[in-house]
């Protein structure tokens, strides 16, 4: 199965990330059971790796974060791949990516590398120009959205197809 942990975002707080989406040629936007903000991919675990890593992260402690959106972004500058809604600076919320990194590492699945970047995606960009996506970066400009607790994350298993992926929720883990 394929699976990720992530922090799911309230309800009435997707509603400000869809009113974002429109307006780009080329962008496949999130659907809204889709809008998440990922901690750490795992990819293709077994069933074994998958009790373990659940397990694992079960032992992880962690506060209940505020979280703050903030201005957006772009991956592939020259040929845009993902539109994105930041977050403002959260040790707290890098701590608790750390943390999932470090189960992941610990049952011998496969980690990312890189920094981690906490972001909201919004859409998959297919031959987007990048005249495009500076012009929704600039809607963004003047974007706003309240800080919006959260109080766990969970494990998700994700599901692709023909349609856009569906995840379904494997676990949740409370914060304290």
């Amino acid at each position: 199965m394929r699976l990720f942990a992530a922090v799911p975002i309230p309800e009435p707080v997707k509603d400000s990330f869809l009113d974002l989406q429109h307006g780009v040629r080329g962008a496949r936007w999130r659907q809204r059971e889709n809008v998440h903000i990922t901690l750490c991919f795992f990819g293709e675990v077994d069933a074994a790796q998958a009790d373990e890593l659940m397990a694992g992260l079960g032992d992880i402690h962690a506060p209940t974060l505020i979280l703050q959106p903030a201005r957006g972004g772009v991956f592939g500058q020259r040929k845009p791949r993902t539109l994105w809604a930041g977050l403002e600076p959260n040790p707290e919320l890098d701590k608790l990516a750390g943390a999932c990194i470090r189960v992941a590492r610990e049952v011998e699945l496969a980690a990312p590398g890189k920094r981690y970047v906490p972001h909201i995606t919004l859409a998959y960009c297919r031959g987007t120009r990048d005249v495009d996506a500076a012009q929704f970066l600039q809607r963004m400009s003047g974007w706003a959205v309240p800080p919006f607790p959260v109080d766990h994350f969970n494990l998700y298993r994700s599901e692709l197809g023909r349609h856009p992926a569906r995840h379904t929720v494997e676990a949740q883990y409370p914060l304290a």
